[in-house]
């Protein structure tokens, strides 16, 4: 299996707040990912330097084995082959369904809008919102917004999909929705990195879950190891919380 991403000791502070400090980590094609660990361990600046929102103070990030973290790189290309989904969803409320969705391939790619609304089409169908592509956003239900949100995402055809806590802004009752549809995408040749809170979900869904302590890599393994026998004690610290809290079977 080739590696698609190649993290190669990543560093990135805010002032004096060292946010991640030594992250080096390979992805295959393919493979789905969970990034787990405290608030504030780094996981959204992880997968915002990914996504090139936020630019290294040191490393390097390479995507097929070329650094699209070198200086005077354009990475509105490199955006195009990663697509990141926000917790907070990010939906342009003055646009509809319809739009929000076809905005980027009509400007960006420069597709007929035909053709770009038949792609909102079909991916809205395909998550279970056809009758709401002439809707708006303050219309829909947090969890139908998410899955607009990953349907904007896919619109562009990425080849890795970076899903930040995507499901900490919705009501219980609304998370399993949008999990349904990270279930569909697994398996689909896309290379998916979840930052999350949700534990069950990850350790079903992941090829691999990796822990972020103190910055860097605390753990990596496959769920059934890492989540049931970690190695590292600040992993089953972190673990013993969630069990405590109900949140992880143990």
């Amino acid at each position: 299996m080739s590696t698609k991403l190649s993290l190669q000791s990543v560093a990135k502070a805010f002032g004096t707040n060292q946010v991640l400090r030594d992250v080096s980590l390979d992805i295959n094609t393919g493979e789905v990912v969970s990034f787990i660990g405290a608030s504030g361990s780094g996981k959204t600046t992880l997968l915002r330097c990914i996504n090139l929102l936020e630019t290294l103070d040191s490393g390097s990030i390479l995507l097929d084995e070329k650094d699209i973290t070198a200086v005077g790189l354009d990475a509105n290309p490199v955006r195009r082959r990663i697509g990141i989904v926000f917790q907070s969803f990010n939906l342009f409320p003055h646009m509809s369904i319809r739009r929000n969705i076809t905005l980027a391939l009509t400007e960006v790619l420069k597709k007929s809008a035909d053709e770009a609304n038949e792609t909102a089409s079909s991916l809205l169908a395909r998550l279970g919102l056809a009758d709401k592509i002439d809707s708006y956003p303050d219309r829909l239900s947090g969890g139908q917004q998410q899955r607009v949100a990953i349907a904007r995402a896919l619109a562009l055809n990425p080849e890795v999909l970076l899903l930040d806590e995507i499901t900490s802004a919705l009501d219980p009752e609304l998370v399993g929705e949008v999990l349904d549809v990270v279930r569909e995408l697994k398996g689909s040749g896309i290379t998916l990195l979840l930052a999350t809170h949700e534990m069950g979900f990850a350790r079903e869904i992941s090829d691999r879950v990796c822990f972020l302590a103190d910055g860097t890599v605390a753990e990596v393994g496959p769920p059934s190891q890492l989540l049931s026998s970690p190695t590292d004690a600040r992993t089953q610290q972190f673990l013993q919380r969630v069990i405590n809290a109900g949140r992880l079977r143990g």
